[in-house]
């Protein structure tokens, strides 16, 4: 009748497609000391993306609100705190401007992990959107204690 004893009910199934109202939006809090910053911003993309929720649409925004603290206390490897650049352009002819990653943790650390996490998520207003959701201080306060956000850990 069916192929491999599969009943009917395996093949009226409808596909899941969430909704706004079945989106629920969790606040967490990630201490960025010692931690590498490639794996960093890979975990937090994963997350602001909801990718780790059963019900993940690729067309929505069902991710979590991520809080970074201590972002100048990320490690990086390698070489890269002499040789990776971030560029930046005036607009004018020869107005490219470069600077460093050892510049760029003495003046602006949390550039740094926005722009590491912007690059891994969608180049779209989705992926604008999911950036907004993510917070990153310099030090180990924030003032998002109102919406109690749980501490989270990073298994690598």
């Amino acid at each position: 009748m069916y192929a491999q004893g599969l009943s009917v009910d395996f093949f009226l199934m409808k596909t899941f497609s969430p909704t706004p109202k079945d989106i629920n939006h969790a606040w967490f809090v990630v201490d960025a000391t010692e931690q590498v910053l490639g794996r960093l911003a890979s975990q937090i993309a994963h997350r602001l993306r909801g990718k780790h929720k059963p019900e993940y649409a690729p067309h929505m925004d069902n991710g979590d609100f991520i809080i970074v603290v201590n972002c100048e206390k990320i490690k990086v490897t390698g070489t890269k705190l002499a040789h990776k650049e971030y560029y930046r352009h005036s607009g004018w002819v020869g107005g490219l401007k470069a600077t460093t990653l050892t510049e760029m943790l003495a003046k602006k650390p949390e550039q740094v992990l926005m722009s590491a996490v912007r690059g891994m998520l969608p180049k779209t207003k989705l992926g604008r959107a999911m950036l907004k959701k993510l917070k990153v201080y310099v030090g180990p306060e924030h003032p998002h204690a109102a919406q109690k956000p749980q501490p989270l850990e990073f298994p690598y």
